[in-house]
């Protein structure tokens, strides 16, 4: 795999990652206390925590573009 291929993998897998770990442990504001900031919804996370889930989705799309490149690699070598 090329390093722009790779690259490109990288990116798509970097996206599904962070989307598949968006919703992981969000807490509305209307839950516990009922406590909503005046001005948004109910339902916006008290707490996102995007750098944490920035970084889960990063280590996620290295195990995913590693993982495309060792069934990448020995079907371009087979051919």
């Amino acid at each position: 795999m090329d390093p722009v291929g790779a690259l490109v993998v990288f990116v798509i897998s970097w996206w599904l990652s962070f989307f598949c770990v968006l919703p992981i442990g969000v807490q509305g504001q209307f839950e516990d206390d009922g406590e909503v900031v005046e001005g948004t919804e109910e339902g916006a996370p008290k707490e996102p925590m995007i750098k944490k889930k920035a970084i889960w989705a990063t280590i996620g799309a290295v195990v995913l573009t590693a993982l495309a490149h060792f069934i990448v690699v020995p079907w371009l070598a087979a051919s």
